[in-house]
């Protein structure tokens, strides 16, 4: 499996909607296996989101996403595409290793698209607000 190394990152970082950190639960289903990884996102953005994820699923693939954006909304239901991963080791005694995964948004709606943005608008405006108040 192909890696991207932490120090080639900041020049492949080109996302095309805006991102929040926020922190919700997600399950990732690879298509064609039975593999379900429940997750919490880092951040979330119209585009797509950047998930710790305990197992590594290969670039390029297709999954399916149930996106809960909070404990009181239903789930959002869409398809995605790994478009990279980055291995990130535990601790650095630790063979073990969590997966950072950038999955973007392929079978969407509209609707759940604007859910995402109005929530990512949301938190930057807040942000904004505490910033300029402190």
């Amino acid at each position: 499996m192909l890696f991207i190394d932490m120090a080639m990152w900041e020049g492949i970082d080109k996302r095309g909607f805006p991102r929040a950190r926020h922190k919700c639960l997600i399950r990732v289903v690879d298509n064609g296996k039975e593999d379900v990884i429940d997750a919490y996102t880092e951040n979330i953005g119209g585009g797509g989101i950047c998930a710790g994820l305990g197992k590594a699923i290969g670039l390029f693939k297709n999954v399916k996403l149930n996106l809960y954006l909070s404990k009181d909304d239903p789930a959002i239901l869409c398809g995605g595409t790994v478009m990279w991963v980055v291995r990130r080791s535990l601790g650095p005694r630790s063979d073990s290793y969590e997966y950072d995964t950038g999955i973007e948004f392929t079978d969407i709606s509209e609707e759940d698209r604007g859910k995402i943005a109005d929530r990512v608008n949301d938190i930057l405006s807040s942000e904004l607000d505490n910033r300029v108040s402190t």
